[in-house]
């Protein structure tokens, strides 16, 4: 994703909102073009979670509390050593459905992150770093679900 300059918080949100809904979009038609109805079912899920993101934004962008935490989001990692995951292919796996939601959410982070360092606007950081660490949890729950659900197995 390319680095923009945004003029304002409301500007942050919009770009969020568009982000997440394509997300949930990227999540509908892997669904879509699955095989399987369990990965059907988690491309759904993934789906929703993105959408619960988008309603989020819209809702701070209407005028409701940003929440940012102290507490740093533990990053387990997993994600970083995984190989890239075509996104075009219909017969992926569980394994590798997950790592495409870890990439997607580490891509996330980082964008929001290198955003917030970038911006002299405290109310647009606070944004900015509130949208980090919702991306840098949902990373975290991949990385657990792929650990129990994958490294276990092996």
């Amino acid at each position: 994703m390319p680095m923009q300059n945004f003029q304002s918080v409301d500007e942050i949100l919009e770009f969020a909102i568009k982000d997440e809904q394509r997300a949930a979009n990227l999540y509908i038609d892997l669904a879509k073009r699955s095989r399987s109805n369990e990965m059907r079912r988690t491309f759904l899920q993934f789906s929703q979670e993105e959408l619960g993101h988008k309603k989020k934004l819209e809702r701070i962008r209407t005028g409701g509390q940003i929440v940012v935490s102290d507490t740093k989001v533990q990053d387990l990692k997993i994600g970083d050593y995984l190989v890239e995951v075509s996104t075009s292919r219909d017969d992926l796996s569980y394994q590798e459905a997950l790592i495409i939601a870890m990439k997607e959410e580490k891509a996330a982070f980082k964008l929001y992150s290198d955003l917030a360092a970038r911006t002299d606007d405290a109310a647009a950081r606070e944004v900015l770093l509130m949208l980090a660490q919702e991306e840098a949890r949902h990373k975290l729950r991949f990385e657990i679900e792929y650990d129990d659900n994958i490294l276990k197995e092996h």
